[in-house]
């Protein structure tokens, strides 16, 4: 794997736009800590109107800062994750970011000490117009807010927080080595994170084989440490739950984005109703490569031969704008200004950060970062990063930075209207047979992938918190047992598992961001009937670009309804499904 020094500039991601460089940030992050002290002027005073719009605007002054220099830190971070460099600059942040946190921690609790009526009146107020979402929030906080001592003893606490997942990205990234795989031919190949994905989409279903054996055995040979890992990140998860009096960490987490416990249960629902759709997907694809019995790392292989094609970086981007023409010219012209202002971080090198990823703040464009190998499913990422780039975009072109941050939640909902474009625009050109069954395979592969397998997840770390939630016990054992019991439910007996599956739950580096996997699912739901609509016409795309410049205007739930989407109701969901079975039904004719 090449160095980062040995790939070219036009295929890195320009930083400029947060820090010039080093020196400047630490020059730029110094100015925010000599700035932190100007809080206390204000703490106790904040009845005062006037004091508490200069409060306001100075935190938010502070805020847009720190967060450019903090981007920064990150994103020199994922560059190389064992630079040293990096590693002492994201030190240094934590530490800033720590005081900031605590001087500014007596803001929220001192408001929420306001009457309701107040708050109200302040939501009202022109003056305070950008802020009308955060008093809001602050009335929705008030049960889960503390005494001013307890907040600010939660604040100078949460330096300590987030250290399982660094433990993992550490780990993982820079530490793990995996054993060479053979070939049905005996030929040896290194393994890695990169190039896993590879291998497991082989012709040669030997090397398929022994690349999930070896990584998932190797994930094994760690469970332990792996598992007391994760366990420490759900008991922080549960414990800081309770402590803001929220019923579950569960709740916690749906709260914090202003969801709802019965979207999360009702798309867990629907999916087990649905359960014999995915296998049968898995059934074609048994038919089509012709084996006795289809087995756990068959999931990628390709089904038909000829048709898989590797793309250039510039094709790629090329293939995204056709796709996404329906969006208009202005959307389209966001794409070129992604790769011609060096949005992106296009391929790997050696301790980059794995998988892929979108990321902002205000007062800068957005950066992806991607593995791009050239294959499909790489011009399929690069599609749905700049889906989240592009929402990123709008949301903080069009909102002030009070409202321009939009939750999770809906995040996946672009990402993957951008997919399901992309896969309509090469599904229409298809001109064989063979063809159209390999996006047949891509969309259900999608569908399994972002809709089943993340449910699964969703289960998996529902199971972990709420065991702990109860007093048991929880251990590496137990959690292999539970995640070993829910492949054996979602894939179905007739699929052939391995014995190192049970393992793979310790290799989601999402479990550490509690909660988050089952937002793919949503989103993908979502984006299905998005996609369809703008494929209809009809104006449609004036919706979804007013749905993308929307911030966090208002909450998730309702910030979908402006594209015609209700998480709410089940007939979201049976519509969704009701395409991937017209999907596999096209597919079951061609064979």
């Amino acid at each position: 794997m090449k160095t980062r020094s040995e790939i070219e500039e036009r295929y890195k991601w320009d930083l400029t736009k947060f820090c010039a460089n080093d020196n400047e940030y630490y020059e730029r992050l110094k100015k925010v800590e000599s700035q932190i002290g100007v809080f206390k002027k204000y703490e106790g005073k904040l009845s005062d109107e006037k004091i508490l719009f200069e409060c306001l605007e100075k935190e938010i002054e502070l805020l847009k800062e720190f967060s450019l220099v903090a981007m920064y830190a990150h994103l020199r971070l994922c560059e190389d994750n064992a630079d040293r460099t990096s590693n002492e600059m994201n030190e240094k942040l934590s530490f800033v970011s720590s005081k900031f946190s605590n001087e500014t921690s007596f803001i929220d609790v001192e408001i929420s000490k306001f009457e309701t009526g107040k708050l109200k009146a302040l939501q009202e107020n022109k003056k305070f117009k950008n802020y009308s979402r955060f008093f809001e929030s602050i009335i929705r906080d008030k049960q889960h807010t503390l005494s001013k001592a307890e907040e600010l003893l939660l604040s100078r606490l949460s330096q300590c927080f987030g250290g399982d997942s660094d433990n993992y990205d550490k780990f993982v990234d820079v530490d793990m080595k995996f054993d060479n795989i053979l070939d049905e031919n005996g030929k040896s190949h290194e393994l890695n994170q990169a190039n896993f994905q590879e291998y497991r989409e082989s012709k040669d279903r030997t090397l398929r084989k022994n690349s999930y054996k070896a990584m998932m055995g190797k994930f094994g040979e760690y469970i332990n440490f792996l598992a007391t890992n994760y366990i420490n990140n759900v008991k922080e998860d549960c414990v800081l739950a309770k402590v803001r009096k929220h019923k579950s960490a569960l709740a916690a987490s749906i709260f914090n984005e202003e969801a709802t416990e019965e979207v999360y249960n009702l798309l867990i629902k629907k999916v087990r109703e649905n359960i014999a759709l995915g296998q049968d997907y898995f059934e074609l694809k048994r038919k089509m490569l012709k084996l006795d019995r289809f087995a756990v790392y068959d999931n990628f292989a390709p089904v038909v031969n000829g048709v898989s094609k590797k793309y250039t970086y510039e094709e790629a981007i090329d293939l995204i704008k056709e796709a996404v023409s329906v969006l208009g010219e202005d959307y389209v012209k966001l794409i070129d200004k992604a790769k011609d202002e060096r949005w992106i971080d296009v391929y790997p090198n050696k301790n980059k950060d794995s998988g892929a990823f979108s990321s902002g703040t205000y007062g800068a464009t957005p950066v992806v970062l991607t593995n791009f190998t050239g294959n499909l499913e790489s011009v399929f990422t690069l599609a749905h990063e700049l889906g989240h780039s592009m929402h990123t975009y709008l949301s903080n072109k069009n909102q002030p930075i009070q409202t321009c941050d939009y939750v999770i939640f809906v995040a996946e909902v672009a990402s993957n209207v951008n997919e399901m474009l992309l896969l309509s625009y090469l599904l229409e050109r298809a001109k064989t047979k063979k063809e159209k069954i390999y996006y047949y395979d891509h969309f259900l592969n999608q569908v399994k992938s972002s809709i089943y397998r993340q449910t699964m997840f969703a289960e998996f770390e529902q199971f972990a918190h709420e065991e702990f939630e109860k007093e048991n016990p929880l251990s590496a054992e137990l959690l292999c047992e539970k995640y070993k019991e829910l492949n054996d439910f979602y894939f179905g007996e007739k699929v052939e598992q391995l014995d190192e599956m049970k393992y793979e739950w310790a290799r989601i580096p999402h479990f550490y961001s509690s909660f988050y996997v089952y937002k793919y699912a949503t989103g993908l739901i979502c984006a299905i009937k998005i996609a369809n609509s703008l494929l209809d016409g009809n104006g449609f795309e004036k919706k979804y670009l007013k749905f993308l410049s929307s911030g966090c205007s208002k909450d998730p739930i309702s910030l979908l309804k402006i594209a015609d989407c209700d998480l709410t109701k089940e007939k979201t969901f049976d519509e969704a499904f009701d395409v991937c079975k017209d999907y596999v039904n096209k597919w079951a004719e061609l064979i």
